[in-house]
C-alpha cells in the first residue's frame, strides 16, 4: 500500500506521468460536463486540463525559441490547442476546446513515456556501469596477483652475475611461487632480504638484466631494440614491450628529420626539461613548447589549459613541416594534432604520442596510429612525459652513435 509520506517525492519522480494523468482525468470531466450541458463548469474545467497537460511542453518549447531561436514541435502543438480552443469560443463550438485537450493529452502521455523510456534507459545503463566495475576490479586483482608473481621471477631472472653467488638457494625456493598468489608475498619478501646481501657491493648490470626479461626481439632492428630496452628502464615495467607501436617508417623519418636539424616540438615544459638538449643541439634541432607554462606538473593540468586556451591550439597550425612532436601529457593535444593531419594544415615528420589518460589518450592514439604519419606510441592508458621524452632521446643517441646504421631499413 502506498504510504501518503511518498507521493510528494513520486509526485515528482514521475511529474509527466502525473500530469498526464491529471490532463485526462479533466479533460474526461469536462467533456462530461458539455455533455450534460453544463457549460459553464466546461469552460472552468477544460483550460485546468490545458495547463496540467501542456505547462511542461510550453515552457520547453518557450525556452528553446528563447535560447535557440527555434520553433520545436511542442510550442507548436501548444499553439494549435489554443488556436482550436480559441476557435472553439469564438463559434460556440465548445467541443472544439475538448479537442484541443485531446491535443494536449496526446503530447502530454507520448512526453510520459518517453521520459520513462529514458528513465529505464538510464537505470540499465547504470546497472551495466556497476557490473563493469565490479568485472573490472576483479580483472585489476586478478593482474595484481600476476603481477606479483612476475616480480618475483624478474627477482629471480633480472639478478646479473655478482648476484648470482646465491642463485641456487634462490632457485631452491622457487616452490614458493607456486603458492604466492594464495598466501601472500610473507615467505618470498623474508628470502629476498637474506639473497639480496650481493646489491651493495656493485652497480646494477641493467643490460645484462635485459637480457633475460625481454622477450624474443630477434625480428626487430638494433635500434627498435634499443628503443624498446630504454623505454622498459624508463617506466620499470617489462611488459610495456607488447605495447609499443611504431608505424608508417617511424625509425627512418626520425633519423632523416633530425640529421636535417628539424624543429623538436612538446607538449610541455616538463617533456622539453628531460630532452637532451646537448644531442639536439649538436643536430642543430630547436625545441619549441606547445603549452608554454612553467606552472603545468600534471597531465589534467595541460589538459584544462590546452582548452582553456585557444592559442595553444592556433600554434599547431603554425608548425612547419617535417618537425618533430613528443606529447607525453595531454591527450587533446594529440587528438588536435592528429586533426589538424587530417585536415593537412599539419604535416610533421614523425609524431611521439605517448599521453596520458583512461578515455581520450586511447582514442587519440588510435587516431594517430590510422593518420598515415610515421609515429611511435604507447597502446592504451599508458604514457607519460618521462616516456615520451625518453623515445625521443634514444632516436637522437642511435643517430649520433650509429651514423651509419641500415639496420632497420628492411624492418
Amino acid at each position: 500500500m502506498l504510504h501518503l509520506s511518498r507521493l510528494p517525492q513520486l509526485t515528482k519522480k514521475h511529474s509527466e506521468a502525473f500530469a498526464a494523468i491529471l490532463c485526462g482525468c479533466l479533460l474526461l470531466l469536462g467533456w462530461i460536463a458539455l455533455h450534460l450541458e453544463w457549460t459553464g463548469l466546461a469552460l472552468l474545467i477544460l483550460p485546468a486540463a490545458y495547463v496540467a497537460g501542456g505547462y511542461e511542453s510550453a515552457r520547453e518549447g518557450l525556452t528553446t525559441l528563447v535560447q535557440e531561436k527555434e520553433l520545436d514541435v511542442d510550442l507548436l502543438m501548444i499553439v494549435a490547442a489554443l488556436g482550436a480552443a480559441g476557435l472553439g469560443l469564438w463559434r460556440q463550438e465548445y467541443y472544439l476546446i475538448v479537442d484541443g485537450a485531446a491535443l494536449i493529452l496526446i503530447f502530454a502521455i507520448s512526453g510520459a513515456l518517453e521520459k520513462y523510456a529514458m528513465h529505464r534507459t538510464e537505470r540499465s545503463i547504470r546497472s551495466l556501469m556497476t557490473q563493469l566495475q565490479q568485472q573490472y576490479q576483479t580483472i585489476i586483482q586478478q593482474i595484481a596477483q600476476l603481477r606479483q608473481t612476475a616480480l618475483a621471477l624478474e627477482g629471480l631472472l633480472g639478478r646479473d652475475h655478482h648476484c648470482q653467488t646465491t642463485q641456487a638457494e634462490v632457485l631452491s625456493q622457487l616452490k614458493l611461487l607456486e603458492v604466492e598468489t594464495q598466501t601472500g608475498l610473507g615467505g618470498l619478501e623474508r628470502l629476498w632480504y637474506g639473497l639480496d646481501a650481493q646489491v651493495h657491493a656493485h652497480p646494477e648490470a641493467f643490460q645484462e638484466s635485459l637480457q633475460r626479461l625481454l622477450p624474443d626481439l630477434s625480428d626487430r632492428s638494433e635500434i627498435e631494440v634499443d628503443l624498446l630496452s630504454k623505454l622498459v628502464l624508463a617506466c620499470g615495467d617489462v611488459s610495456l614491450v607488447q605495447f609499443v607501436r611504431l608505424g608508417n617508417q617511424a625509425l627512418t623519418a626520425s633519423r632523416t628529420a633530425f640529421k636535417s636539424g628539424c624543429q623538436v616540438v612538446v607538449d610541455v615544459p616538463a617533456v622539453s626539461a628531460a630532452l637532451d638538449q646537448t644531442r639536439l643541439a649538436h643536430l642543430g634541432c630547436h625545441t619549441q613548447t606547445l603549452i608554454d607554462n612553467p606552472h603545468i606538473t600534471t597531465a589534467a593540468e595541460a589538459e584544462q589549459a590546452f582548452w582553456q586556451n585557444h592559442a595553444w591550439k592556433d600554434h599547431l597550425q603554425q608548425l612547419p613541416s617535417g618537425c618533430v612532436i613528443a606529447i607525453g601529457y595531454a591527450p587533446s593535444v594529440l587528438l588536435a594534432v592528429c586533426e589538424a593531419i587530417h585536415q593537412r594544415t599539419l604535416q610533421p615528420a614523425l609524431v611521439i604520442g605517448m599521453p596520458i589518460g583512461f578515455s581520450h589518450a586511447p582514442a587519440a592514439k588510435r587516431k594517430l596510429m590510422e593518420s598515415g604519419i610515421p609515429f611511435i606510441t604507447v597502446q592504451g592508458t599508458l604514457g607519460g612525459g618521462l616516456l615520451a621524452a625518453t623515445a625521443l632521446n634514444a632516436l637522437l643517441e642511435s643517430l649520433i652513435e650509429k651514423p651509419d646504421c641500415h639496420c632497420y631499413l628492411g624492418q
